[in-house]
């Protein structure tokens, strides 16, 4: 039985001549819509065209980032501003006003830079510095001290103190200025106290020659608690004698004998820079103890308090003082406090007879206080000479100041 459906033959029902048309033309087709490769001629003319395209763009950009900053050129109108003939006639009438003011106004603005304190109102808080830091030196900075000299300093030129220069003429402007003046020596092992204990003993010493003559508050005739701290008090009677020389002053509890102290009605110090010299020595003590020597010279230059009073001199105070620091584990002491076994002091240019407590400097201005000098003339800045071993006199006259 056939499995032929019926009208199925089993021959094409498309003709030959239509598949061989539809072949010829599909081939044909296809042939013409394939890509071509290019010649080698048209690879070569496509590469030069490109590179060509990319140095004009490069070209252009360098073009546009010159032009960048000037503004796009727009027609005169209410949008872009005046008519350039007026913006021109503007211009040149800057440049005359210019040349007219420029060069004085460049003196000035000089002048100024020279001298800054011409300005009104201290714009540039030139008055909160050291005016020593201004003062013109006879030479750098003396070394620290660290032997007794031999002789008074040499004389200093015939300047006198201002308050731009208030050490000027004195051997004290090549000195150290403040704190940093009093050099603490290297601590080594004395007896039984370590190199700590010992380093810690000098320590103290600086910080009582500081609390005591350099401190703000102890120069302002304030209470010196800064150098009181550093006082041992189981000392007997030490820090009780030294209230009672704060409290009620007179000649046998003078606190000068310890203290650099003025009174701020009558006297101010100049900036805030105090001349120091000297230097500190120790060695083995007594009752296992370091014995600490001190020797300094404090410079003040000083104006009186009322009034703007441009007049300017100096207080001289010259303090040698023994201090000792015991083993705590030996003997009954604070721990890292100081007692003082012996002070002595030389002032210079301060009013005779005078036991208030405080220093009072002589100016040419004003009427001298306190008694008339009656002892030798003595040059306050001579540090050769031996305060204890040198007689002791009724207050004399300086040399100089």
């Amino acid at each position: 039985m056939s499995e032929q459906q019926p009208g199925e033959t089993g021959e094409p029902t498309v003709p030959d001549d239509v598949w061989e048309r539809f072949a010829a033309d599909s081939e044909r087709d296809i042939r013409a819509s394939a890509p071509k490769e290019p010649s080698a001629r048209a690879r070569m003319v496509t590469e030069r065209l490109r590179l060509q395209d990319a140095r004009e763009a490069e070209r252009a950009t360098r073009r546009t980032s010159r032009k960048e900053a000037r503004p796009a050129a727009r027609p005169e109108g209410w949008r872009t501003g005046p008519a350039r003939r007026e913006m021109d006639g503007r211009a040149a009438r800057r440049r005359r006003l210019w040349a007219i003011l420029g060069v004085p106004l460049a003196v000035a603005v000089a002048f100024v830079a020279m001298k800054p304190s011409l300005l009104p109102g201290d714009p540039f808080g030139a008055s909160a510095k050291s005016p020593s830091a201004k003062s013109p030196s006879t030479g750098p900075t003396l070394p620290a001290e660290t032997a007794a000299p031999t002789a008074p300093p040499s004389a200093q030129d015939s300047r006198s103190p201002t308050r731009e220069h208030p050490f000027a003429g004195s051997p004290a402007e090549r000195w150290a200025a403040g704190a940093d003046a009093i050099v603490v020596p290297e601590a080594t092992p004395v007896g039984s106290l370590t190199k700590e204990q010992v380093a810690t003993a000098l320590r103290q010493t600086k910080n009582l020659l500081v609390g005591a003559n350099l401190d703000p508050a102890t120069l302002r005739g304030e209470r010196p608690e800064a150098a009181i701290a550093v006082l041992d008090p189981k000392q007997p009677r030490t820090v009780d004698d030294v209230d009672r020389r704060l409290r009620a002053p007179d000649k046998k509890h003078d606190p000068l004998v310890l203290f650099s102290r003025f009174d701020p009605r009558e006297a101010r110090l100049v900036g805030h820079v105090v001349k120091v010299r000297g230097r500190i020595t120790f060695k083995a003590g007594v009752d296992a103890s370091v014995a600490i020597h001190a020797d300094y010279t404090f410079v003040y230059p000083v104006s009186p308090a009322g009034g703007n009073s441009a007049e300017v001199t100096r207080t001289i105070v010259r303090r040698v003082l023994d201090v000792s620091f015991s083993d705590p584990r030996k003997f009954r002491v604070t721990p890292g406090k100081l007692t003082v076994r012996r002070y002595d002091e030389n002032i210079g240019n301060s009013a005779c007879d005078v036991h208030d407590g405080f220093l009072h400097p002589q100016f040419v201005s004003a009427t001298p206080t306190g008694a008339p000098p009656t002892g030798p003339t003595v040059d306050p800045y001579d540090r050769s000479r031996d305060l204890r071993t040198s007689p002791t006199a009724d207050c004399g006259t300086v040399s100089r100041t």
